[in-house]
């Protein structure tokens, strides 16, 4: 049973970037982009991957190391949609580095707001 979560713009903001991730890496295929189509397309579905997960935290710790791992996969992802950005032989879609960038920055303050609320 899938869980609603239209209240969560996490949530919704991951999933729609993973679905353009996926389209984009799709384009990036048929331009025989292989390498490149293959890690952006682990890292970038990721980030949504494990925010999910973080949905149903074992434990505050849990839930922290989860959004770690995001945030560590969102720069991943800035990494190679700036390969792709500066390299001349390949698509880029600008839509994309805007959603990049306003999802480092709601992971990040979720992130510094859980660290600051897990200080003794």
């Amino acid at each position: 049973m899938m869980i609603n979560f239209e209240n969560n713009p996490l949530i919704t903001k991951t999933i729609q970037f993973s679905l353009d991730i996926i389209e984009y890496c799709e384009l990036l295929e048929e331009k025989r982009k292989f390498v490149i189509a293959k890690q952006l397309l682990r890292c970038g579905t990721s980030i949504g991957a494990n925010a999910f997960e973080a949905q149903n935290p074992h434990s505050k710790n849990d839930f922290i190391n989860k959004i770690k791992i995001s945030a560590k996969e969102l720069e991943e992802t800035k990494y190679w949609l700036y390969l792709c950005k500066h390299s001349k032989n390949y698509p880029f879609d600008e839509k994309l580095e805007g959603q990049i960038v306003e999802l480092g920055k709601i992971i990040y303050k979720i992130l510094s707001t859980s660290l600051n609320k897990n200080k003794p």
